[in-house]
């Protein structure tokens, strides 16, 4: 499988003072998102909200339901994703791997897609019941779906091989663009340009109550992920030297799939198709202090949460008072970072 990671990189550097410096970069990310945009909040107007009684009505509603809310959604869906994609790539050895590879994305755009396009044709009283949130049901239930049917598929007895997986996960996301494809041509016009801006991503809708949806999820699966970092440092040697250690392989695959639907379905459904935060973060990390999982995991939680708040800031404030897509930010980044990377390492091959 290609390789990234040089093994000069391996326990190289100081992982606990990378996790300081990410920690301060996660702070200073979020006071810059709260202290930015069309309504001006100052460091003395924001210490003032938080920890006192001096903002304006207006102030207040922008800070506390308007941007903490935005923050913490940022926050959150940035380490899912940072965090999903040191997981598949943990386990499937391939730096590759990204939520995207095995068909959550797909699938939850996919339940995305039917709930804007097929939506005005449920019963008034069950689309009632959803309102607001029957787009992001619809892909939450659609990238869990896909990772049964991919669990299923690639599950024989007791065993789970990697190998299938990936290829049923790409085979999952075919069909998924494929029925994704079918329902675009179908659409109206209202319903292309709903489709088009959810494809992209976006904080735009972030509230408390989507938020006190998705933490739970994402919050349970970061956990878990981290319980699995030993695990996944025994894979990194093969299944069978993993099995001689002690790791229950199969278990602990199953827990890394189900943590990354968790994780990665979650954020999908709440903030739509946000690319290149899964794929670039571990990378970057990896070339910092070295593959241990049980510093590059909570490395790359801080990590991808501080860069997609800084991409939200970008994206709401390059165009000001319109706001680009975050999935177009964080791939005009990511891109050429990734690039980079790819270069970078097949210099470092050729000495």
């Amino acid at each position: 499988m290609l390789s990234l990671t040089s093994d000069r990189s391996i326990s190289r550097r100081h992982p606990a003072s990378l996790t300081l410096a990410l920690a301060g970069l996660v702070a200073a990310a979020a006071i810059l998102s709260l202290t930015t945009g069309a309504a001006g909040l100052g460091l003395g107007d924001l210490a003032a909200g938080l920890f006192g009684d001096g903002l304006s009505t207006r102030d207040r509603v922008v800070l506390y339901d308007i941007r903490l809310p935005r923050l913490a959604m940022g926050l959150a869906v940035g380490a899912a994703l940072a965090v999903s994609g040191v997981l598949l790539q943990g386990l499937f050895h391939n730096p590759l791997a990204d939520p995207g590879i095995v068909g959550v994305s797909a699938g939850a755009g996919l339940g995305a897609v039917l709930a804007i396009v097929l939506g005005g044709l449920m019963p008034a009283g069950l689309a009632g019941l959803f309102g607001s949130w029957l787009v992001p049901a619809a892909a939450g239930l659609g990238g869990w779906a896909t990772t049964l049917l991919l669990y299923r598929v690639a599950t024989t007895g007791k065993r789970t091989e990697v190998a299938t997986m990936l290829l049923a996960g790409i085979a999952l996301s075919a069909l998924a663009g494929a029925a994704t494809g079918v329902l675009t041509y179908i659409a109206d016009d209202r319903q292309l340009r709903d489709l088009t801006f959810w494809g992209m991503g976006s904080l735009a809708g972030a509230t408390w109550a989507k938020l006190a949806a998705a933490a739970p999820l994402i919050g349970a699966a970061l956990m878990l992920s981290m319980r699995l970092a030993r695990g996944l440092n025994a894979l990194a040697l093969g299944e069978a030297q993993a099995a001689h250690m002690g790791t229950d392989v199969q278990r602990l695959k199953g827990w890394a799939i189900f943590a990354t639907a968790a994780a990665a379905g979650a954020s999908v459904a709440v903030s739509g198709g946000i690319g290149f935060i899964g794929l670039v973060v571990p990378h970057l990390l990896r070339q910092a202090q070295g593959p241990d999982h049980r510093h590059l995991l909570p490395n790359a939680a801080l990590l991808g949460a501080a860069l997609l708040v800084l991409a939200d800031l970008v994206s709401r404030s390059i165009v000001a008072p319109a706001e680009l897509p975050l999935g177009i930010i964080t791939a005009l980044i990511g891109a050429p970072v990734f690039l980079w990377m790819l270069l970078h390492n097949t210099q470092l091959k050729g000495r």
